[in-house]
């Protein structure tokens, strides 16, 4: 009783920013999401704009888009196991680790040939897969730490923090694409010399970012969660816990409802990366216009991110959220289809109005649902994250492959049905089942 007292005390000068030893705690979880976001920012500038080229720049025998489909499909079954390795490593080593697949990926455009694509796109889809549930980990681990030590409201402090991560990591798009700009300008043939630069570039950034992300704090989700004190220390015990972090989570309904959402999430990112920058935005600005529009994408995602984290509080909150971007991109799915080809002053402005809508909506979701896993799965965190990226992952995958075989108007009504389902059983989950598992916990 004597120490709570004294701590009440200490804490009363807070506002006047005394050496007490929460403001430097305070300081120091809100430093690891600085680091953190930034140096995702550095690394995926690169690999996202890389990403967009692949299919102009690696274009002999579909080089680049068979790349990105088995990258996408080796990401998919890693993510299955990517839960496990996380638990094993903790997750600023698998962040580090990850790191290592972006940079090879994009080394490996240096010489660009099917004996160092492949492998290099098989590789990141491991390093991808333990990347971002180390991540989505680590984010949530340092703001369940943050809001306990300064005595916050934890949806609050973890929708702030995803806002910011989600912010900073979707002006990659803004950044990476201006920066290819930049370099590629004067190329008009497209010769070599001005993508050698334009890697080496990016091999740089991710360098810089991988160097910054040494100095994030070590952290131990297991001590933040209740998860069950026994660690798995042999091969069979391993094999058990992975079984569990796959399985157990698709017998959870909260989980099985979530899941359409999680992969209608995947399935808008590949269609803009896949289809709008291809079907909508080249035939009415050309290819010039391709990397502009998704600036604005990006700028307009960053944006949403940022104040879709400072709103969120809640479950309500996240419904309401989840909704206004719903809505905002099945708008653009139905105006597509109505005119998907524009005319006059349309054929500029329209497409850049559908990018920063379809930028929302990602931003949105990307908020959102890793604020949702944060709220709902304490107990498994590593595994809710894996979940997220292999549905994620496995519907992106689907759509690369997809691509080259079914029309623009087929693809739009798959992204209409699929964000009336996922929206659905989102809605069904916040408004019903939801009731029954949050409030106790509360």
């Amino acid at each position: 009783m004597d120490s709570a007292d004294s701590r009440r005390d200490e804490e009363a000068p807070l506002v006047a920013a005394e050496a007490s030893p929460a403001p430097s705690l305070r300081r120091s979880h809100a430093r690891d999401v600085h680091i953190l976001s930034c140096g995702f920012l550095l690394i995926f500038l690169a690999y996202g704009a890389a990403q967009n080229l692949e299919s102009t720049v690696n274009t002999t025998d579909n080089l680049g888009t068979i790349s990105l489909g088995i990258l996408y499909v080796s990401f998919t079954f890693f993510s299955l196991v990517a839960s496990l390795v996380v638990r094993a490593i903790g997750p600023k080593n698998a962040i580090l680790l990850g790191t290592t697949g972006y940079w090879l990926f994009i080394a490996a455009n240096l010489k660009p040939s099917w004996l160092t694509m492949v492998p290099a796109s098989f590789y990141l889809g491991f390093a991808a897969s333990i990347i971002w549930v180390g991540q989505g980990t680590y984010l949530t681990s340092t703001a369940r730490s943050h809001a306990k030590e300064c005595s916050l409201h934890e949806g609050t402090v973890i929708g702030a923090f995803n806002g910011e991560f989600w912010g900073m990591f979707a002006s990659h798009q803004v950044v990476g694409n201006l920066v290819s700009l930049a370099v590629l300008r004067e190329e008009t043939d497209g010769s070599a010399s001005g993508t050698t630069l334009l890697f080496i570039v990016f091999l740089c950034s991710m360098t810089f970012g991988t160097i910054l992300m040494c100095f994030l704090r070590k952290r131990d989700s297991r001590e933040e969660s209740a998860l069950s004190p026994e660690y798995p220390a042999c091969f069979h015990s391993s094999l058990v816990s992975l079984s569990k972090s796959v399985i157990s989570p698709l017998f959870d309904v909260r989980m099985v409802l979530i899941i359409p959402l999680i992969a209608y999430s995947g399935l808008q990112q590949a269609f803009v990366w896949a289809e709008f920058t291809k079907d909508i935005v080249k035939p009415a600005l050309g290819e010039s216009g391709v990397a502009g529009s998704m600036v604005v994408y990006g700028a307009f995602d960053a944006i949403c991110s940022v104040a879709a984290g400072r709103l969120t509080s809640g479950l309500t909150s996240i419904t309401w959220i989840v909704s206004g971007g719903a809505l905002l991109q099945a708008s653009a799915f139905v105006w597509m289809l109505v005119k998907s080809s524009f005319s006059g002053v349309f054929q500029i402005i329209c497409p850049l109005v559908l990018a920063a809508i379809l930028g929302i909506g990602d931003g949105v979701l990307n908020t959102q649902l890793n604020a949702l896993l944060g709220l709902l799965f304490k107990r498994d965190t590593e595994g809710a994250f894996a979940q997220l990226k292999v549905w994620q992952s496995a519907s992106i995958a689907v759509i690369f492959f997809l691509s080259p075989y079914i029309s623009l108007e087929a693809m739009l009504w798959i992204m209409l049905a699929g964000v009336c389902v996922s929206f659905s059983g989102f809605l069904y989950l916040s408004l019903r089942v939801e009731k029954t598992f949050y409030r106790p916990s509360s």
